[in-house]
């Protein structure tokens, strides 16, 4: 529809005002609601080709449209403002017409999105929901958009943070597991960590009443240089240590693997830092040959990045070991020449902004022409209501609790409302689950990425305002609108009728979903589709109020209100997906 006005419009300003014109770019706007009409032409660009007044050019442009466009019915011009009024005629074929596939277009581009990348001391929290349901998403909608997406994360599964925790069971687990201890294996580590923050505090505490700076606390408590031990142990492939290595990350990626699957996310590819770490060592060597790094004199390698307006960055220190930004430099290289990607989508936190900013410039001063096609998807910090958390306090709020918190939420509503009668206890709990997570993940993903936010549990299961319940709860309406039609509807036999405000108003909002869906990929961004998902449900919610369906008299308009119904639950179902949403048809 828009594309034929488009089109019609490009059609005239080239005969009549010899102005060449791309359709693509000639934008029309819905029509402000106390005006007559569906669609907006703003005809200010095309001034100085017509030197003619805005209401001239306008009446001359609507005149031609009214004529020679089949969708336009009449229009009227508010200064420099064409507003077009369509034929019913036009609502419906634009009705019947719409897609309801998940994919709306084609690419050749194949595009990697890194999410979760966690470490193995200790299990996923609620910043880690944030980035994996936004990883995820986005993964989604860049697929909807014709991609070939490879999901992926790098694990830290070496360093000291992950000797901290191997020394605290060494020293005070007595040879417990998860097993024997009943507990997930990803928390049952997590516990040895906090345990031996407890411990190096202390002796911190201690050392510095006999007079040591913090500073210097620091580096000598026992713990500390126990643990640093532990990792020249492991760096240097002593058995034991690498074998109590090993073991303990696998307890804590087999509770990841549970986590991972109640969440709903999941990867094609993993990368392990124990494996990456010393990539891009020999990349900075032809980099001091390029003149991109120089050597000081202590040996350490740096880059000087002060004329971009940054600082010098280390990347090799003095004892020739790599640091995060050459691992980051080799791995980002291995993946272009293993995987053959067009680009990386990395979703890490803001307080990394300017790591990959550096990255980037790093890989351009090196001559990899891929770094164009790198993106920072930089998120913004979630926090509760009770404020931030932190983990070597033992205070954050794990990623396993939030989700069971949230089902039994859902499981309470659901038993309030008292709808569940003649479905099975295991089919009430799957209903539970899924709109506790819907919950869970709308609230987290209609939030603009860049934005902070305050996860707040009690809000985000409300079946009223812009929730993830609510929107479930219209979309269960369709479906049952339909059951209770108990037909099929053959839509090339529906006539055209009187479309209402409102209908008109939900059929072009569903019009706009291809657009919606490639600007949610262009700026890597699912609040644009969940906060498109909650606009169609609360019109609907509108709609379903205000007009009969089932019971109209008038058989011609009750199936175009089933074809809308139809229409927009595909559409909704779609969205939803995109947000890694599963649907239910009754709640």
């Amino acid at each position: 529809m828009e594309t034929e006005i488009s089109k019609s419009v490009a059609k005239f300003l080239e005969e009549k005002y010899q102005l060449h014109q791309d359709p693509e770019q000639i934008t029309l706007q819905k029509t402000k609601s106390e005006f007559e009409g569906e669609l907006t032409l703003v005809v200010f660009p095309f001034l100085r080709a017509s030197k003619k007044s805005p209401e001239q050019t306008a009446e001359e442009i609507g005149s031609y449209l009214k004529e020679n466009t089949p969708s336009v019915a009449d229009f009227n011009v508010v200064k420099g403002f064409l507003n077009l009024s369509l034929n019913q005629g036009t609502w419906l074929s634009t009705l019947k017409s719409l897609s309801t596939n998940k994919q709306i277009t084609a690419s050749d581009q194949t595009l990697m999105v890194e999410y979760s990348s966690p470490n193995t001391n200790k299990p996923l929290h609620l910043g880690h929901i944030r980035n994996n349901f936004l990883g995820y998403s986005v993964a989604e909608i860049l697929k909807a958009n014709g991609n070939k997406v490879l999901k992926t994360q790098i694990i830290n599964d070496r360093g000291i943070h992950i000797c901290k925790s191997m020394l605290a069971w060494k020293k005070y687990a007595n040879g417990a597991t998860p097993d024997s201890a009943g507990i997930k294996g990803d928390h049952f580590v997590g516990d040895y960590y906090v345990m031996f923050e407890h411990y190096y505090k202390k002796e911190m505490e201690e050392l510095m009443q006999r007079g040591m700076t913090k500073e210097e606390a620091m580096q000598e408590a026992p713990s500390f240089k126990e643990a640093g031990e532990m990792l020249r142990d492991w760096e240097n492939g002593k058995p034991e240590v690498v074998e109590l290595w090993e073991t303990m990350n696998q307890w804590v990626y087999d509770g990841f693997e549970s986590t991972y699957k109640a969440m709903g996310v999941d990867f094609d590819h993993l990368y392990y830092e124990s494996n990456t770490y010393k990539l891009g060592k020999n990349i900075v060597e032809e980099g001091i040959e390029k003149g991109v790094f120089y050597r000081r004199e202590d040996g350490s390698v740096w880059c000087d990045l002060t004329a971009e307006g940054l600082d010098e960055k280390l990347v090799l220190r003095k004892d020739g070991t790599a640091v995060y930004m050459t691992q980051d430099i080799g791995t980002a290289i291995e993946r272009y020449r293993d995987h053959k990607i067009d680009g990386i989508v990395y979703t890490v936190g803001n307080e990394q902004e300017y790591h990959f900013k550096v990255l980037f410039l790093i890989l351009k001063k090196l001559g990899y022409d891929f770094w164009e096609g790198l993106y920072h998807l930089s998120y913004g910090m979630v926090e509760l209501p009770s404020g931030r958390m932190k983990t070597r306090e033992g205070t954050v709020v794990d990623a396993d609790d939030i989700m069971e918190e949230m089902i039994s939420t859902a499981a309470k509503a659901t038993a309030e409302k008292g709808k569940m009668e003649g479905y099975s206890a295991a089919e009430i709990n799957e209903i539970n689950r899924r709109i506790g997570m819907a919950a869970l993940k709308y609230f987290i993903l209609k939030v603009d990425p860049r934005k902070g936010m305050v996860f707040n549990p009690e809000e985000s299961i409300d079946f009223n305002g812009n929730t993830g319940p609510f929107v479930l709860f219209n979309y269960v309406r369709t479906q049952s609108v339909l059951a209770k039609y108990g037909k099929a509807l053959d839509s090339d036999q529906i006539e055209a009728v009187s479309f209402t405000d409102k209908e008109i108003e939900i059929i072009g909002k569903l019009a706009d979903y291809p657009k919606v869906l490639q600007q949610a990929a262009k700026e890597f961004s699912p609040s644009i589709i969940a906060n498109y998902c909650y606009d169609l449900a609360k019109d609907y919610s509108q709609f379903y109020a205000a007009h009969q369906i089932l019971k109209e008299e008038n058989e011609a308009l009750k199936e175009i209100r089933l074809l809308l119904s139809q229409k927009l639950g595909a559409i909704l179902k779609n969205g939803l997906e995109l947000l890694g949403i599963e649907t239910v048809d009754r709640m």
